[in-house]
């Protein structure tokens, strides 16, 4: 589990920490004040050296060049996380942190390149050598940039090199489907937007724990929302899953009727706690990032899914960092350090402000003491 964070030229923080990090971590503070670059950082952080998570986000940014108006051929605009939106050879941002004891590091660099990606390497050297050239930086002019990533934990390294464009951006065509060696597992990783889970990204959710116990977690936690709902399955027609919106492809059984009721029929609350409870579970021994959690949700309901949250996370070893904006989000985390025995694990509020290098931490006592007093910690 990560006890500190450190943060260092990504996006709108030259230099940032997190300190005294619990199981549950809350993000407040006002808008533009970087509480979802935060989250996007340790994601980068627990991700290592597989980029499809860090693609995801930028796309969802709008963060990229579209060529030809396909997808496959779209480059990530690099530049934008790099504090000032700007790269240069030897620049450089690092996102660290205290795991298990250990420091944990990642870092991604611009380096320069001297020759054209389509240069028959051969030939290159064959000219250097009949000309008796020796070659150094100082005699050769850059070509283009490449994107380096370097990830090490202890003694433990990855490292990958990417060219990049001619405009300076990063092909998705080099962002395969990652596979990594049993030899040095990644932990598993949820992030969940303010706008929710997509249909297809819930149903492979789903179908990762059915017939498990954590199935039953996900049913429980829907029958906090709504005492009615006893069973919850995914559309097995491929063609209903995602003819429709994306509030398709499940369908719920309710105690006072004999009918299977879409899911989409429930409204949106039930949508995000389905969305919390899969992928809470599917991060088992890892990590959930979840953006403005209390999306969709009537103050009511927000207790129940703090509770839900907590004892999963305990539960199944997960580390969650979520943002909001919505006081009755935060006074309902703060039942849940009333009422449970959280000292060993620790639920924080983190206030961000912008402009300061660190965060305004409230301990479990702080947090109760502020919500009973009706002080602000947003």
């Amino acid at each position: 589990m990560l006890k500190t964070i450190k943060i260092d030229n990504f996006r709108s923080f030259k230099s940032f920490e997190l300190q005294q990090l619990g199981r549950v971590n809350l993000l407040v503070g006002k808008n533009n004040s970087g509480k979802t670059s935060i989250l996007e950082a340790i994601q980068l952080l627990c991700s290592r050296t597989n980029l499809e998570p860090l693609a995801e986000v930028m796309i969802n940014r709008g963060e990229y060049f579209l060529n030809d108006h396909q997808r496959r051929n779209s480059e990530l605009d690099i530049c934008h996380l790099f504090y000032g939106h700007e790269i240069q050879p030897d620049s450089n941002l690092c996102v660290s942190g205290m795991n298990d004891e250990n420091k944990e590091t990642i870092t991604v660099s611009i380096g320069a390149r001297y020759f054209h990606i389509d240069d028959d390497l051969g030939k290159l050297g064959k000219q250097l050598n009949e000309e008796s050239s020796i070659l150094n930086e100082s005699s050769l002019s850059i070509k283009g940039l490449n994107l380096g990533i370097k990830w090490t934990h202890g003694e433990k390294t990855e490292i990958l090199t990417f060219p990049l464009s001619n405009n300076n951006s990063l092909n998705l065509d080099y962002i395969q489907p990652f596979h990594r060696d049993g030899k040095n597992p990644a932990p598993k990783i949820q992030f969940i937007t303010s706008s929710s889970l997509e249909t297809e990204k819930m149903i492979e959710l789903f179908e990762q724990i059915v017939l498990t116990p954590e199935e039953k977690l996900v049913e429980q936690a829907l029958h906090r929302i709504d005492s009615k709902i006893q069973r919850i399955a995914p559309v097995s027609s491929r063609k209903s899953r995602y003819s429709l919106d994306s509030r398709g492809g499940f369908f719920v059984l309710l105690s006072d009727s004999n009918q299977r009721v879409p899911i989409g029929s429930m409204g949106d609350g039930i949508w995000r706690i389905l969305g919390l409870a899969l992928a809470t579970v599917c991060a088992k021994d890892g990590y959930l990032f979840v953006d403005e959690i209390d999306t969709g949700l009537h103050f009511t309901a927000m207790s129940d899914m703090w509770k839900l949250i907590w004892e999963t996370a305990k539960r199944l070893n997960v580390q969650v960092f979520a943002t909001t904006h919505n006081s009755d989000c935060w006074t309902s985390l703060a039942s849940i350090a009333e009422q449970e025995d959280v000292t060993e694990d620790g639920i924080r509020i983190h206030r961000i402000e912008k402009g300061k290098e660190t965060s305004v931490v409230f301990t479990e006592p702080q947090i109760v003491i502020a919500a009973e007093r009706e002080i602000e910690v947003r």
